[in-house]
């Protein structure tokens, strides 16, 4: 079966960096685009970068841009984002979410809090 788990949160200070990494398996994670969302306390959940199969074309929300990066190692079965210049507004759960047709599937989720 599908399978998504994310590692690499935590608390971290506002300016600071976080990696963030998804381990797929179950599928043909090569040739699957791979997104990254996130949830924040009383918020929906939100799309945050999304990466097509050879990572190649990345998009990006705005709120990230510039600060978020994408990327993926099929060699893996990974994805990570690469989170720079946090702010306190970045504080949520992240989760590494992949849309098959109709299908929906996503990791547990994994905390990151931007605080001082």
């Amino acid at each position: 079966q599908v399978q998504l788990v994310e590692s690499g949160g935590g608390l971290v200070q506002p300016g600071g960096s976080l990696r963030l990494s998804c381990l797929g398996s179950g599928f043909t994670f090569s040739s699957s685009p791979m997104n990254w969302y996130r949830q924040a306390p009383g918020k929906e959940r939100e799309l945050v970068a999304t990466i097509f199969s050879t990572g190649t074309i990345t998009n990006y929300a705005d709120s990230v841009k510039g600060r978020f990066t994408i990327s993926r190692d099929n060699a893996k079965n990974t994805v990570y984002l690469q989170m720079n210049s946090l702010k306190p507004e970045d504080t949520a759960v992240y989760y590494c979410h992949r849309r098959w047709f109709e299908s929906h599937y996503w990791g547990q989720g994994t905390q990151v809090t931007v605080s001082s």
